[in-house]
């Protein structure tokens, strides 16, 4: 069902190699005159696509890619032979790069004004894009193209009347469960799935999960990757359900200062006090985190992702082969999708939307070239493409062309469609995109965020940090950037 897709962010991550700067890539005809009139320049201009026609030469589109999903860079190639076949004027060149090594060398090529014309990106990102003039708005090169998405996951990428990007894929961040545990704790996980919980329901629900023995605690109810940055995810997601969906309410007020910033901060040190979670929260990065999910050492983990699934099937089976690749001392685990709690107000989840945006680091770029740029990201990001990479990451395609690929492949084997079902209800739920606040507010928010929010609710975490102090200073660092009249005072 279209338009029924989602929400929020991961911001995203990317870049690759140093590329060589965006444009066609063909030669272009030079005046016979050493002087090169302004009218001859043009008449060149005019006859361009003819002559690169005429010699054989292709418009040269190059796009920077990350591992989207396990085989996506190995797929990809093959999408691009096919394309570069059928489309004779037009070559699709491919980087590919690490997620470690995107963003930092995406951000190198456009520091030095030549980035590629396509990048994947997270949606969030866009904004620094549209600061430097790099980013193209897309309804100037696709019109129906655009009908083709899922109108609220498509806004993602949209900033004002703009839209500056294409969505390859909704993912909502949520946090799973071992069903065997949930099940041992008298936990309906299936109702929970369908319905939600509430916050008091889930406290004590993980109380139920931790496993001790003479104070030593062998698996712990609730565990959620808190280390460095990772903090962040932890925030970001739960606060969703704080009936504080967007930083900025629909009066372009900042929400944080609400006195339900407060209340949420207390209930979630509650759950670290509860003994529910370790109180060495602040020291779980991500990989740890899984390592005690596999190990059977906490009933639920989070972050949460549709692919984790994938992840705990496939450790499922190198155990059963008694593989030494398997993960040390891990017990087979059936990953169950489970929705964040919800502390205030509705339903909220955190969707991370990510896709492709066509970038230009020319003053006066060739509007041909642009519109072929615009071709390539729409097949990028539509049809098999979205299919095949959708099925990888066990998630459902944002656009129709892409659902109607994806119902000829093969069904995935031995795939929950109890979790299938909890991610599509969970992409209704799905925060809305607010393309209506401004780069600027956006930009200030994002550095409250960094230099407030995440260190004070890592030093919320270890315990050196009081709920109260926290929303303090969010308050303060809000009241500067804003003004007391540009903030939620309930």
């Amino acid at each position: 069902m279209k338009k029924k897709m989602l929400a929020l962010i991961l911001s995203a991550a990317m870049a690759v190699s140093v590329l060589a700067g965006c444009g066609s890539g063909a030669d272009t005809n030079t005046s016979s005159d050493a002087s090169g009139t302004a009218a001859a320049e043009k008449e060149n201009g005019d006859k361009k696509q003819e002559t690169e026609s005429a010699s054989g030469k292709k418009d040269v589109v190059k796009a920077l890619l990350p591992p989207v999903s396990a085989t996506y860079q190995e797929k990809v190639m093959e999408y691009v032979d096919a394309f570069n076949a059928e489309n004779p004027d037009i070559e699709i060149e491919v980087t590919t790069a690490s997620w470690e090594d995107m963003t930092q060398k995406l951000d190198v090529q456009v520091n030095a004004g030549s980035p590629p014309d396509i990048a994947f990106v997270g949606s969030d990102g866009i904004s620094k894009y549209l600061d430097l003039g790099m980013i193209i708005d897309l309804n100037d090169y696709l019109s129906d193209e655009l009908s083709d998405f899922d109108d609220n996951v498509l806004n993602y990428f949209r900033n004002g009347d703009g839209t500056y990007g294409l969505p390859a894929y909704c993912e909502v961040q949520c946090i799973g469960g071992n069903k065997e545990k949930l099940e041992a704790a008298g936990i309906d996980w299936q109702n929970v799935q369908k319905n939600g919980w509430t916050y008091d329901e889930f406290r004590e629900a993980i109380k139920k999960g931790v496993e001790a023995d003479g104070g030593n605690t062998s698996c712990y109810g609730f565990v959620f990757a808190c280390a460095g940055v990772t903090a962040k995810d932890y925030f970001s997601i739960f606060v969703k359900n704080a009936d504080l969906p967007a930083s900025f309410d629909k009066d372009l007020k900042y929400a944080y200062t609400s006195k339900n910033m407060l209340t949420f901060l207390e209930d979630l040190r509650a759950l670290i006090d509860d003994g529910s979670m370790p109180k060495e929260l602040s020291s779980v990065d991500a990989g740890k985190r899984w390592n005690m999910m596999l190990t059977g050492q906490t009933m639920i983990t989070g972050k949460g992702l549709s692919s984790f699934e994938r992840s705990a099937y496939n450790n499922n089976k190198l155990l059963e082969e008694g593989s030494a690749d398997a993960v040390e001392g891990s017990v087979p685990v059936e990953y169950i999708v489970l929705p964040v709690p919800v502390f205030q107000g509705e339903q909220h989840a955190l969707g991370a939307v990510d896709g492709y945006i066509c970038l230009t680091g020319e003053k006066n770029p060739d509007p041909e070239h642009l519109k072929n740029v615009a071709k390539v990201a729409y097949f990028l990001a539509s049809g098999d493409r979205a299919a095949n990479t959708c099925q990888e990451l066990y998630l459902s395609p944002v656009c129709e062309s892409g659902r109607e690929a994806y119902a000829k492949l093969d069904p995935i084997a031995d795939k929950n469609q109890s979790n299938t079902a909890c991610v599509e209800l969970l992409t209704t739920q799905i925060a809305e995109a607010r393309p209506d606040i401004p780069a600027e507010l956006s930009a200030k928010a994002i550095k409250i965020e960094d230099e407030v929010i995440v260190p004070k609710f890592q030093g919320l975490l270890s315990g050196e940090v009081t709920p109260e102090e926290m929303y303090q200073a969010i308050v303060e660092a809000a009241h500067e950037a804003f003004g007391a009249e540009g903030c939620v005072a309930d």
